[in-house]
């Protein structure tokens, strides 16, 4: 099926038998496609609408398919994306958003559950690629290079996949079991792996392994450092560290109280983590408020729920054995500023949880490459550094750090990968115009209650580190994925075409859509009206046509 015409600045020619019936017709109307909000927000690129609309139809397979075509782990991103779709949803401003990544884990989970393996038709190439890194950032290039075509190895420096998806965030976010299977399939596709191999010399690993491109993907495992002042302090760990340790099966002593230092995922993280452990407090000290950390708020408030306590606005500037000095902050202009008074805190241990560094300084013999302060790699539009050939993403780059992404930094480093293998650069195409709340004609009742996932009780959480977020049902994942409203796309509700009053349209069949009988047609607008995704635009009849 072709898309419709979007560009409502060019009305479609018309012969002179197509010059409409109403002596006062000086608009008429055309079906267009719109971006959806939810496809326009997410950093993997998913096209979120369209695999809503196979789900809604039962189709779970199909969905899956469309929704890989993009994302290679979507049962690990059901889990653990922030989901930046649901919060720009339009449907949020009727009841609240579709609980897209919901749907995601529950087609994720069935694709692992009945085994479904990636269909894709790729002409081999001939072409070899190396990336470093198996996080998130270098599966999803070595997924979309494998899809082209090309051949993909993946050398790791630890011992098993996922990158900090293994070992920075817990499993109580993210059963391992979920995330191997998700690797494990990509690896069936073609992709090879070496693990424990530390890349020291890019160039001599290209050129001995006869790779035509690297793309760099070695993340951000390196917890920050900060000076404070200690006499005798007790143990302190970083908190990159620490969760690696306990993924590992390792349970550092903290003793009785812990604090945590940072306001970010990481910290709650830590925190959630040592309450597992068996502290009797976890206290995480922040300098800002909540207004302003980095942490999502559904983290806060999930730690809290947990018993994790929280010190806004402190910062600590001395350390005597377990006694922590910190001052009270404010905020101005959203940045902390000290106000010269001082509390003192008890704990028996510290753990950093500051942001994390990225290793790149075995980097610094490749000629061409750049850095910038904080030790990132530069890289232009096209994910390229300066050093030709060789492509970054993920954390290692300048940009926020997220699963999601460094994931879609895998995607679109293929792509120009893809590009330059075939000296055929990649250019991004066009995107449709946005559409927003305002434009949607919602004159049908839409209300339907969100379905909730299932959660552990509090109670029983803290227990082991198992699943606390259970899954939607069949039935659930299907009702919400009906919830979605189909916004700037047609989903063929007939709404014009029971509207028209002349019967000006024609309908084409399932999934073909209407197209409009311009002879009959009076402009009269009806079905822009009745439209409620508004996949009909009015537009003005082309003056040497209209009839006066």
């Amino acid at each position: 099926m072709e898309p419709w015409n979007n560009d409502l600045t060019k009305p479609a020619d018309l012969s002179k038998h197509e010059r409409g019936t109403g002596a006062l017709r000086t608009q008429r109307p055309v079906y267009v496609d719109l971006l959806p909000p939810c496809n326009n927000a997410c950093p993997a690129g998913e096209n979120i609408q369209a695999w809503l609309s196979l789900a809604q139809a039962g189709d779970y397979e199909g969905a899956w398919q469309k929704l890989v075509e993009e994302n290679p782990l979507p049962a690990v991103h059901g889990r653990v994306c922030y989901h930046p779709c649901e919060t720009s949803c339009n449907r949020a401003f009727i009841d609240s958003s579709v609980s897209i990544h919901a749907i995601e884990r529950f087609l994720g989970d069935k694709a692992l559950e009945e085994g479904w393996r990636v269909k894709f038709e790729a002409t081999p190439t001939g072409k070899r690629i190396l990336i470093i890194g198996a996080g998130p950032s270098g599966l999803s290039a070595a997924y979309h290079l494998c899809r082209m075509g090309h051949e993909v190895e993946i050398y790791e420096a630890g011992p098993v996949p996922g990158g900090m998806m293994h070992f920075g965030i817990p499993s109580y976010r993210l059963p391992r079991p979920v995330l191997e299977a998700e690797v494990k399939r990509i690896a069936d596709m073609g992709v090879k792996f070496r693990y424990n191999y530390r890349v020291e010399n890019v160039a001599a690993e290209k050129k001995g392994g006869r790779f035509d491109a690297v793309f760099l993907a070695i993340g951000a495992h390196i917890g920050k450092k900060v000076n404070i002042p200690a006499r005798d302090a007790g143990q302190i760990l970083d908190a990159v560290s620490f969760l690696k340790e306990v993924d590992q099966g390792a349970r550092p002593k903290l003793g009785r109280r812990v604090a945590i230092y940072g306001g970010g995922n990481t910290a709650m993280d830590a925190a959630r983590t040592a309450k597992r452990l068996g502290v009797d407090e976890a206290l995480i000290i922040y300098r800002r408020d909540r207004e302003h950390m980095p942490a999502h708020d559904f983290e806060a408030t999930e730690a809290m729920a947990e018993g994790v306590k929280i010190h806004w606005l402190r910062t600590i500037k001395e350390i005597d054995q377990s006694t922590f000095t910190v001052e009270v902050m404010r905020v101005e202009n959203g940045k902390p500023v000290p106000t010269g008074e001082y509390e003192t805190v008890e704990a028996d241990s510290l753990i950093l949880a500051l942001g994390q560094d990225t290793d790149t300084v075995f980097l610094k013999r490749l000629p061409g490459i750049q850095f910038k302060d904080d030790g990132t790699v530069i890289v232009g539009p096209d994910m390229m550094t300066g050093a030709e050939g060789i492509f970054a993403g993920g954390d290692m780059v300048p940009s926020e750090r997220t699963v999601t992404i460094a994931v879609g930094h895998g995607k679109k480093a293929a792509r120009f990968i893809d590009g330059f293998l075939r000296s055929q650069p990649y250019v991004k195409p066009a995107k449709h115009p946005l559409v927003g709340f305002e434009r949607l004609h919602m004159w049908f009742n839409t209300e339907a209650p969100q379905k909730a996932q299932p959660e552990k009780p509090v109670a029983q959480r803290l227990n082991s580190f198992g699943e606390i977020m259970g899954g939607l049902d069949e039935t659930e994942a299907r009702y919400e994925a009906q919830r979605c409203l189909s916004c700037g796309n047609c989903f063929e509700c007939d709404g014009c075409y029971g509207s028209c009053p002349e019967d000006a349209i024609i309908k084409l069949g399932p999934g073909k859509r209407y197209r409009y009988n311009y002879d009959l047609c009076t402009g009269c607008a009806a079905c822009f009206e009745q439209c409620p995704c508004h996949a009909i635009e009015m537009i003005p009849e082309p003056t040497q046509n209209a009839q006066l």
